[in-house]
């Protein structure tokens, strides 16, 4: 099963760093490359709810919302996913 990563690139998002992270698939260890689907996003509607962070968002296998996403800690949350779906 693949772990899916949506990238918010709304506005508020893609200036606040979603544009690097859009290929991020790029910057994986060859390892996770076959595990992960990058999906981009053109909204995610996150900005909207309250108390839930601040931009960029990324959601992890349609549950998971990680706010103030970089790319070292989207990649770092990937690893985590991995490796416990690895043990499953």
């Amino acid at each position: 099963m693949k772990i899916e990563v949506e990238i918010c690139c709304g506005t508020a998002c893609y200036l606040l760093g979603a544009s690097q992270m859009v290929d991020i698939e790029n910057d994986l260890p060859d390892g996770l490359k076959d595990s992960v689907e990058i999906i981009p996003r053109t909204c995610l509607g996150l900005c909207e709810r309250d108390n839930i962070g601040k931009a960029p968002y990324v959601r992890f296998n349609k549950s998971e919302v990680m706010c103030e996403a970089t790319e070292e800690k989207v990649i770092s949350r990937i690893r985590e996913l991995a490796a416990g779906t690895k043990e499953a």
